[in-house]
């Protein structure tokens, strides 16, 4: 399979000051085709710059950056700048056929990356088929200048990108599962900064190590940026302290492990206070449903005391919780809260205007002969509120822009359309089957949204990291079983709840998240397990324009890709 390739030119600038008064630096980001050697082989995948990850991206909060994409591969991408809001400029969100159509081979696209009140870490990815695999890389966003971070400046930072790495091609894993209608092949390997560390063959020169200082404070930015997997991580012989999360300030959260799901990122101050010796950071999988496969290796890091003495002993190991440890997860999620302080102020809505409550299923559909490789034959899908969604072929962005009629609907449920047990046992087969359609949920500029996520026990229950784009979210709410309005509401948090753009829902339980529809235009939501939103787990918001100036979306850029 012929593998493609991007280039990246950035430009920084203030959006405060007029492009007169700046000279913006220019980044060139060449993105190409390279070798790497993982697990004893070699292989060619797609990469940005020739790295993987990819370079990360830096800029202070309210600033734009301008990213000239360029494919010159033969294969059509995307790129999405995940966690960023693009207020009024959906054009630049990514997602093919939801805002753009894929840049074609030999095309370029301008994308402005516009941050409003994002500030701490997020990330970029191929929002096209399974590319994101490989071509990802960090978003740091820093205090706007002349602003402090509200705790003590760390003496250094250091990237944590976790991912995951198969031998064979990514692109041939989805084609496969695609076709045989069954679960994709499971990853070889777990990586950090791209190497899997040394409990895997051939891995231990590479293996990704930090120099530290005994007394010193440092700051790890992390994103957990695989395809399919929940990871549990700590810190051989350390406490750390949760700071932010998805880009906004937390009140310091310390443990000893920590949850993230697909999609989601974390600044972690951790204290290098113990012996001088190494010490391991490592991930390894959190997975509350035993019947599907997943990669169940451990990836290492190394972090170093500046002075260490080299001896044959091996670096300490972090006390994990166990791979199906439900409780672990849920706790460590639902002890964030927001810094809700003077300088960091919230704004949770309080008089919610829309309801919405949305089930995210697993589903079948029939398979010709019953040849598929899902359950009893069948072939797996994927649901909200029982739609699973049909990718049309030019994107919604483009059809609700120029008022093109027949390539969305705009009667997505509010509700389900089914009310059974979600979260019980032994449900019938018989409420397994999704319609499937391309459906948008219309909201009114301003509206107030209260949406709970209500996860299923069809087919197979399990933990959904739900990703909101164009708008970060507050999570009022959480729990297992079925959500019951009139008893879980009572316990909502209004006061510092998390402010969020994914947020992982529990196996068979519930989140409950409000937001403003305050930002005009076309937003997806979906799971970020990337099998999930293969198989349809997917819909769309649209935010209709407001009356007063500044609340309308702004006019698409001249070189938007075609879709023909």
């Amino acid at each position: 399979m012929s593998l493609h390739a991007l280039a990246f030119l950035v430009l920084l600038g203030l959006t405060i000051q007029s492009q007169a008064e700046l000279t913006p630096k220019t980044y060139y980001y060449e993105v190409k085709e390279a070798n790497f050697t993982r697990l004893c082989k070699n292989k060619t995948i797609l990469t940005v710059n020739g790295e993987f990850p990819g370079p990360t991206l830096y800029a202070r909060r309210g600033e734009t950056v301008i990213v000239n994409v360029k494919n010159v591969g033969d294969l059509g991408i995307t790129i999405h700048w995940h966690g960023v809001k693009q207020p009024r400029y959906p054009w630049s969100d990514g997602p093919e056929f939801i805002t753009q159509c894929p840049i074609k081979p030999g095309a370029n696209f301008t994308q402005k990356v516009i941050l409003s009140d994002e500030e701490g870490t997020l990330w970029w990815h191929a929002h096209s088929d399974w590319s994101r695999a490989t071509v990802h890389g960090l978003i740091v966003i820093r205090p706007a200048f002349g602003r402090p971070y509200p705790f003590p400046k760390p003496y250094a930072e250091y990237p944590i990108v976790l991912a995951e790495w198969w031998r064979q091609d990514v692109e041939a894993v989805l084609l496969d599962f695609t076709r045989t209608g069954g679960d994709p092949n499971t990853s070889d390997a777990l990586t950090i900064n791209g190497q899997p560390g040394d409990l895997y063959p051939c891995s231990s020169a590479e293996t990704t190590k930090f120099i530290v200082e005994q007394g010193k404070t440092y700051m790890l930015r992390m994103v957990n940026a695989a395809m399919n997997l929940f990871l549990f991580w700590g810190i051989g012989g350390h406490a750390f302290e949760v700071v932010g999360t998805d880009g906004s300030y937390t009140k310091p959260l310390k443990s000893h492990y920590g949850v993230i799901g697909p999609g989601q990122t974390m600044d972690v101050l951790f204290k290098a206070d113990q012996p001088i010796g190494r010490y391991y950071i490592a991930a390894r999988p959190y997975n509350s449903q035993p019947l599907i496969s997943f990669d169940n290796t451990t990836t290492t890091a190394i972090f170093e005391y500046k002075g260490y003495k080299k001896t044959h002993s091996k670096p300490v190991f972090p006390h994990l919780p166990k791979v199906n440890d439900t409780s672990a997860s849920v706790n460590f999620t639902n002890s964030l809260r927001s810094l809700a302080s003077r300088a960091h102020p919230i704004n949770v809505p309080m008089k919610i205007t829309r309801n919405f409550v949305f089930t995210m299923s697993i589903n079948t559909v029939p398979c010709a002969n019953n040849s598929c490789e899902g359950p009893r034959g069948l072939r797996f899908r994927a649901s909200v509120n029982n739609i699973s969604f049909n990718s049309p072929n030019i994107s919604v962005l483009d059809a609700y822009y120029g008022r093109i009629k027949g390539v969305y609907g705009d009667d997505f449920p509010k509700f389900p359309p089914l009310f059974f047990n979600f979260t019980g046992t032994n449900l019938s087969t018989s409420l397994e089957t999704p319609l499937n359609a391309t459906e948008a949920e219309v909201l009114e500029y301003g509206d107030n949204v209260e949406l709970v996520y209500q996860g299923t026990n069809l087919v197979a229950g399990i933990d959904h990291p739900m990703h909101l784009h164009g708008h970060s979210f507050y999570v009022v709410g959480s729990g297992l079983g079925n959500f019951n309005r009139s008893k879980d509401r009572l316990s909502f948090n209004l006061v510092d709840p998390p402010l969020r753009q994914t947020v992982i829902v529990p196996k068979n339980g519930w989140t409950a998240i409000r937001f403003k529809a305050n930002n005009p235009g076309v937003w997806l939501m979906h799971c970020h397990l990337e099998r999930h939103i293969s198989w349809g787990m997917e819909m769309v918001f649209i935010t209709k324009n407001g009356i007063r100036p500044g609340e309308s979306i702004l006019p698409p850029p001249p070189d938007l890709p075609p879709c023909t």
